[in-house]
């Protein structure tokens, strides 16, 4: 009987170890915590897959246990105050330092889009309320954390819509002395699609005609910019690592434009250019825009033109539309849309899909004239900032949130 129970433990030891272990790269710093907080998200993922193929659950609806386990209820502390409110029909939390300045101090702000692609995620998860409350207590800002509407159930453009309407919102003189915020000391930053979203927003708003109060800065942190050639280097390098491997940031993409599956299988065989979306592909030509350094093995191959998704052409019109919409893929704006933009700050990390896209855009961004402050991470990974909270907490996040503070402190 122990002999039995002894093999049993045995066994189970090494299955779990079996399952545990990934060929993480030696450079990833704690890389047997990664292992094991993936996975977490590998299970999850499997379970979603078996839930959606046999009819119980949409792959997205299991997913967002993680958002679900991860949400609290912010409250006010001793430094900072916290209100729930809504700005043009969006839910927004406020985070406000508890002091009182005088009658003429006026502080920054920082609009913050979380990530999540755009499917996943909440201003009211416990990384992003912590992320905040550093925010207010070390500039003495003000943070405007957007519950915007999530994919599935709202397809873009409604997620964009929702930031939009809030920033319009808020960047109005009345609104912005009610909370007493300097006009000229306003920053839009997220991370992941939120970053995404920041930067779509930061385009929009400088084409908006009589808009008088600009955006100070934008902060990306590691950020999804571009849909139409999911093979770029960093996509091929990276595309079985942990947390964003290549096949969850597809689908990401997929369900924030539409339900249909054949989209999803279209951009993972990258044969989802429409004729339209084919023409944009000169702003995404990782060949020409990513240092030679990133190119690694891979050779540049254009992305296949399809006349057609299966599916319909009718079914698929708008999502073909919507992948080559700016809105939803912001390094498809020409050169000429560039030159006026905020300072950006752009984080990037070696071991994430979408190194290329953050290090495509500050490639273009430069040369439009643009100040750049682009912060690489070597021993990087997608979504490392967020991991503040035990027991998933690194050594990384901590660094990768202190330069990322001190950059705003001394550009907003």
């Amino acid at each position: 009987m122990r002999l039995g129970s002894i093999i049993l433990f045995v066994a189970l030891c090494s299955f779990t170890a079996y399952y545990v272990y990934e060929p993480i790269p030696e450079r990833i710093e704690e890389r047997w915590k990664l292992m094991l907080t993936n996975s977490f998200f590998r299970t999850l993922s499997h379970l979603a897959d078996l839930c959606e193929s046999v009819g119980l659950k949409d792959y997205m609806d299991v997913m967002y246990v993680i958002t679900v386990l991860e949400k609290i209820v912010p409250v006010s502390d001793e430094y900072v105050k916290v209100t729930e409110e809504k700005f043009d029909g969006v839910e927004v939390v406020l985070y406000q330092p508890t002091h009182q300045g005088g009658d003429t101090d006026l502080r920054r702000a920082v609009i913050y889009l979380h990530g999540g692609g755009w499917c996943l995620g909440s201003s009211r998860m416990s990384p992003y309320d912590l992320l905040a409350r550093k925010i207010v207590t070390e500039l003495d800002a003000v943070v405007l954390s957007v519950e915007y509407r999530l994919a599935p159930a709202h397809h873009f453009p409604v997620p964009y819509e929702d930031v939009y309407r809030v920033v319009k919102h808020f960047l109005q003189k009345g609104v912005l002395a009610k909370y007493s915020v300097d006009p000229e000391r306003v920053a839009v930053s997220g991370d992941s699609a939120g970053g995404n979203l920041a930067a779509a927003v930061s385009q929009q708003l400088q084409k908006e005609p009589g808009q008088q109060i600009k955006l100070r800065v934008q902060a990306l942190l590691y950020p999804v910019l571009q849909a139409l050639d999911l093979k770029t280097p960093s996509y091929q390098q990276n595309q079985d690592m942990p947390i964003l491997p290549r096949t969850l940031m597809v689908r990401f993409w997929s369900e924030y434009f539409t339900s249909n599956k054949a989209l999803f299988r279209a951009m993972m065989a990258n044969a989802h250019n429409s004729p339209e979306s084919s023409r944009l592909l000169k702003f995404v030509n990782w060949s020409a825009f990513l240092p030679e350094a990133y190119h690694k093995e891979y050779n540049y191959t254009a992305p296949a033109v399809a006349q057609g998704v299966e599916g319909g052409a009718t079914e698929m019109d708008g999502p073909s539309q919507s992948i080559a919409d700016p809105r939803a893929s912001p390094l498809l704006v020409p050169d000429a849309d560039l030159h006026s933009l905020p300072k950006a700050y752009i984080l990037t990390c070696e071991y994430d899909v979408l190194r290329d896209d953050g290090i495509m855009y500050a490639t273009r961004l430069r040369a439009a004239g643009v100040e750049v402050t682009h912060q690489h991470y070597d021993t990087g990974f997608h979504g490392a900032l967020m991991f503040t909270v035990w027991p998933t907490d690194f050594l990384i996040a901590r660094r990768m949130t202190d330069n990322y503070i001190k950059w705003l402190k001394k550009n907003l």
